[in-house]
């Protein structure tokens, strides 16, 4: 019999448990015709935990046990039952592991550990299971393993676990990310490179009724990366976080659920449009990072994000080239050569934004905006009156003269513990913000919290540095309103987070690595004073060479459970993405092609119309790049670059007047830009409006503090029409003195011949 509970780690050996039935040797009730009691080895049994709670829709588990007599050859298994008195025994193979499915798409499998290649398997039928569950509710059922040898009658190896079916349904359905882990090439850089990008069309987004014997794919083949989510308490919104062009990860969807759900265009917002601070001017095609963890609040109102604090650089742009520029000044990422452990990423810089759906408005939230934390991965109270998020001294991400981290904990990684704290969201308002007792100031990090749906409890994951995913990644659980936290009994050997309340409250689902590298999604229960119970395995979630994350559980009717997603937003990034590559590769003409079909696919997105201007341009085809650029401006009327190009484009289809109007509008929104004024004072010089030309000419020289001869140069030609020869005379020199520093030997020469005017000029005037 072939096993489909594949890879499971040696690591669930340290929870399982073995009994002697027999410490003396003295087998009960031996067999007729077995005059001698023979010896009883030990028998460990892998799964189930003893004292494990099985939902009660669950499929049928597959025993687990390792039998350390080497003369054992077949087994029985026994269950004792309540109301049953004989119990139920069953002769069984015990197969040894094999290796589960397989999916091509996701790489070769890692073979079986030793441990995982010598343990026996059997797998209940559904009609038996279903007895050992109505029997198991209100009394545990006792599984007892035993081996027999060829020769023996009697039992040669023997142990025992208790398990029981919880009377509380799961009663939704959980929504998770299953993922080939694939190492990207070595010389693959970008956002994406703890993946290949190749790999990015085969993660699948699924649903699983764990009463069904196996999940079903919703969401699959986007061009971009999707990745943290949540669902409104209501069961009413997805709310998800989205790349946008070249993986700027500057993009969330909220899109109502429905069995069948498209995320159009409409459902998708670009936090870069709020320009609440420099980090998100959208100025460049590859708008940076904006959002952090962004959750959903249980009315569907809200979405509280994390943002980058004002002023942020962009000085450890080299540490992972293709990162947005200034990500990495907030943002702890390493990306490592191991599939164990693939990627590390935590922030060190941000304040708490957050976003109403019904005003299109983003704000910070007063209490936990203040710049001198990083403040992140909030998660709202079920009544969307409090927020509990992670909180620490923001510090530099990269320290100078830190080697680079190698390995998962290794101690050369930044190092960050935060403390959980609690604020009232307050209609947005926020307040004070104050430290969760029990999970605050005990030197470990505590991160990632979630609250139980009757508000009596937070489950959050401690570990020594950063968040999340990290190796020793450990759930404990709190009161809401702080205390004792308790290190929870679910717990495996190796990453326990990613959890999850189900609505009513008594299951929680989390992802761990006991059973490999590839992570696997596991259920404990949670009863009314927060115990829980060992964890039980949701078996058949994905192929054995991929991970399962990110789970979440659905509070939707099973009538409305979700059968399809289809991303029809994504299809405008993907075709951005590929024609920005042909600009890269100087196709201009395939990539105005790919961008004419990426406008038509969402004509309100700014950029692509921009994108398409830039490009027909590049082809001489100025009357046409003059429509895209006037699109995108009128999409996006606070751009300055969309402005400032829509300037340039009317001044070279002669449209002088539109273009002085366009640069105005220009330096109104960005009048910190020297590029702007300049240009605007080099469209009013050459329509010879010389005097109004003056002082944008002039600004542009004090914003680039006289270190650029253009603007030298050509402030020195106006001073000359307007009669000043010798501020004409001394910018000249100026300029000149740059150029001469450049060896720039044309420009030099040329502008050496204005100076000479200017001289002139002046010596004119002093006879």
């Amino acid at each position: 019999m072939k096993s489909r509970t594949a890879h499971l780690a040696a690591a669930f050996l340290s929870a399982s448990v073995f009994v002697l039935l027999c410490g003396t040797g003295q087998i009960p009730g031996a067999l007729a015709g077995q005059s001698q009691p023979v010896p009883v080895s030990p028998l460990t049994i892998d799964y189930p935990l003893n004292g494990s709670v099985f939902p009660p829709e669950i499929t049928p588990p597959t025993f687990l046990w390792h039998d350390q007599n080497s003369a054992a050859t077949r087994w029985t298994i026994e269950i004792s039952l309540q109301g049953k008195h004989q119990p139920i025994r069953l002769d069984v193979p015990g197969d040894l592991m094999q290796q589960d499915r397989i999916d091509p798409n996701a790489g070769p499998a890692l073979p079986l550990t030793p441990e995982q290649a010598s343990t026996r398997t059997w797998r209940l039928d559904a009609q038996l299971w279903a007895t050992i569950k109505k029997l198991s509710v209100k009394a545990p059922a006792r599984i007892t393993i035993q081996g027999f040898s060829s020769l023996s009658n009697q039992p040669i190896s023997s142990a025992a676990v208790s398990f029981s079916t919880s009377k509380d349904p799961v009663g939704a359905p959980i929504f998770y990310r299953d993922v080939p882990l694939l190492l990207p090439p070595p010389n693959e850089k970008g956002p994406i490179s703890p993946l290949p990008r190749t790999a990015l069309p085969f993660i699948h987004w699924r649903i699983r009724n764990i009463g069904e014997p196996q999940s079903h794919i919703v969401m699959t083949h986007l061009p971009t990366c999707a990745n943290c989510h949540s669902f409104s308490r209501d069961g009413n919104s997805l709310g998800i976080d989205l790349d946008g062009p070249r993986n700027d990860k500057g993009l969330y969807a909220i899109a109502p659920i429905a069995k069948q759900m498209t995320i159009t265009n409409s459902n998708v917002i670009r936090w870069s449009s709020f320009g609440l601070n420099d980090e998100a001017r959208p100025d460049d095609p590859a708008v940076k990072r904006f959002g952090f963890m962004s959750q959903i609040s249980p009315d569907s109102r809200y979405v509280v994000t994390s943002i980058g604090p004002p002023h942020i650089t962009s000085k450890n742009d080299s540490h992972e080239p293709g990162f947005a520029s200034g990500l990495l000044d907030r943002l702890y990422s390493i990306n490592y050569r191991s599939i164990d452990f693939i990627q590390v990423f935590y922030p060190t810089r941000g304040i708490l934004a957050w976003y109403d759906r019904n005003t299109r408005t983003m704000h910070p939230l007063p209490g936990a905006d203040d710049p001198s934390y990083v403040q992140t991965s909030a998660f709202w109270s079920p009544d969307g009156k409090y927020l509990i998020y992670s909180r620490a001294t923001a510090r530099e991400s990269y320290p100078a003269g830190v080697p680079t981290s190698q390995y998962a904990n290794d101690p050369n990684e930044t190092q960050i513990q935060y403390d959980l704290y609690k604020i009232p969201f307050n209609d947005g308002r926020g307040g004070i913000a104050e430290p969760v007792t029990g999970a605050s100031s005990n030197g470990m990090s505590n991160n990632f919290p979630k609250v139980s749906p009757d508000g009596k409890w937070i489950v959050f994951v401690q570990n020594k540095n950063g968040l999340l995913m990290r190796p020793d990644s450990n759930l404990y659980i709190v009161p809401f309103n702080g205390g004792k936290p308790r290190l929870m009994n679910c717990n495996l050997s190796l990453m326990n987070s990613w959890h999850t309340f189900s609505p009513n409250g008594r299951w929680l689902a989390f992802s761990s690595k006991a059973r490999g590298p590839y992570t696997r999604l596991m259920l404990t229960h949670i009863d009314e004073n927060g115990n829980d119970t060992p964890p039980v395995i949701v078996d058949d979630t994905t192929a054995a060479n991929r991970a399962v994350n990110i789970p979440e559980f659905v509070n939707t009717p099973p009538q409305n459970t979700i059968e399809n997603i289809d991303p029809k937003a994504t299809e405008f990034y993907r075709l951005f993405d590929e024609a920005y590559k042909m600009i890269e590769n100087n196709d201009i003409a395939g990539a105005i092609n790919t961008l004419t079909e990426a406008t038509q696919a969402d004509p309100d997105d700014s950029l692509g119309h921009f994108m398409l201007g830039t490009a027909l341009s590049a082809n001489d085809r100025e009357p046409e790049a003059l429509v895209e650029f006037r699109k995108a401006a009128t999409l996006s009327p606070r751009n300055p670059k969309f402005l400032g190009h829509l300037a340039i484009s009317l001044e070279l289809n002669g449209d002088h007047d539109g273009a002085v109007e366009q640069l105005k509008k220009a330096v109104d929104v960005d009048p910190a830009s020297a590029e702007y004024r300049f240009n605007l004072g080099f469209v009013l010089e050459s329509r010879g409006d010389s005097f109004a030309a003056l002082p944008h000419l002039q600004q542009a020289v004090e914003l680039t503090k006289g270190n650029n001869w253009k603007c030298l140069a050509e402030l020195a030609k106006v001073y000359d029409k307007v009669g000043r020869p010798t501020d004409a005379a001394r910018s000249a020199k100026l300029a000149l003195d740059l150029l001469r520093e450049q060896n720039d030997v044309e420009n030099t020469r040329h502008l050496q011949v204005d100076l000479d005017v200017y001289q002139s000029e002046i010596e004119r005037k002093a006879n």
